[in-house]
């Protein structure tokens, strides 16, 4: 299996390392994964002085699932980040610890399963299709992350997978943070989707044959405290192995009442990755165009190298033209994953 099915595989379930039935061939109860990344990103030249800064980061991600029995199962997951954008040079500053996924899943059948509680809605794969350390791009804006509420899935076969999700953002204790306290968020504050009801809503289908995946999708956030619009939003992805190592993925979406405003916005992305043995070559063009910012666009490169499973490098230069400001971003990390099961 390529890496591109790989990934897309892992995208396209709604629910975060919930697989349900224990099988004969897997009896562990208790299964972990985690991924520590260790980075630099640095902008090398700007048009805005201000900009050229350096920002070196340690991101953890920290995810388990326990089988309680055959069809339910209790997920969680952690995140260790930097909670606030860097304004000048920093290294490790503003870490908070926060749960970013907790909850129950429950499988009916062999076909469909639902979970409940902390949650991330399907809206869109190509933050994790694409590949290089700037693959995600601009795309990472209309992620759907630290949400409360349910999620279904629905196998159809041939027919693909169909995900469904209602919800509204995290005004719970879950969304405080521990180290640097982000506090916690309240539907006072407003945003697109921050109502404390259900009344927020991402459907998605998504299909694969062969080498090729396709996906559209839709979204309704409902308008929080002040905002003057709800948001609508419409996604569309595909995907393509050519032979076995040329990679190709592409993913637009558009938005009305874009985040509770008045605005637009589009995007999209196209990434192409190509692998040599161990090492791994990419491009990707991202482009945002958001009525009240101005339009965004970013052209990188990227190679990624990995060692082994669990260790991999990799590097990527970007040049970014944001609304007229145009920078060039180099960016390096390296990637320690692990996990394990018990029981």
């Amino acid at each position: 299996m390529t890496r591109l099915w790989t990934t897309v595989l892992a995208a396209s379930a709604p629910i975060l390392l919930v697989a349900t039935q224990v099988t004969a061939q897997d009896t562990s109860r208790f299964q972990w994964e985690g991924e520590i990344e260790l980075g630099n990103e640095s902008v090398l030249s700007s048009t805005a002085a201000a900009n050229e800064i350096s920002n070196t980061y340690l991101t953890l991600n920290l995810d388990g699932e326990y089988a309680i029995s055959e069809t339910v199962s209790v997920f969680g997951g952690l995140t260790l980040e930097s909670l606030t954008d860097p304004a000048a040079d920093r290294a490790f500053k503003d870490m908070g610890l926060y749960v970013r996924v907790l909850g129950l899943s429950f499988a009916v059948g062999d076909n469909l399963t639902f979970a409940v509680g902390k949650i991330e809605p399907s809206f869109g794969t190509v933050w994790d299709t694409a590949a290089g350390f700037f693959g995600a791009g601009l795309a990472e804006d209309y992620q759907l992350v630290e949400q409360l509420g349910g999620l279904a899935d629905l196998d159809m076969g041939e027919a693909g997978v169909l995900s469904l999700g209602v919800f509204f953002a995290d005004n719970t204790a879950l969304s405080k943070s521990i180290g640097f306290k982000r506090g916690q968020t309240t539907t006072s504050a407003g945003g697109a989707g921050n109502t404390g009801k259900l009344d927020n809503v991402s459907l998605q289908w998504m299909k694969e044959w062969d080498s090729t995946y396709a996906l559209v999708g839709m979204r309704h956030l409902s308008a929080g405290v002040g905002d003057v619009s709800s948001e609508t939003g419409f996604v569309a992805g595909l995907g393509h192995t050519f032979g076995t190592d040329f990679n190709v993925v592409a993913e637009f979406a558009s938005f009305d009442g874009f985040g509770g405003t008045a605005d637009d916005a589009t995007f999209a992305t196209l990434n192409a990755f190509y692998s040599i043995g161990d090492l791994t070559l990419s491009g990707t063009y991202a482009h945002r165009d958001v009525t009240s910012a101005g339009k965004t666009k970013s052209v990188s490169i990227a190679a990624e190298y990995e060692f082994s499973d669990l260790i991999s490098l990799g590097a990527g230069l970007a040049r970014v033209d944001d609304a007229g400001t145009k920078d060039t971003i180099f960016g390096v990390n390296l990637i320690f994953s692990f996990g394990g099961s018990a029981g």
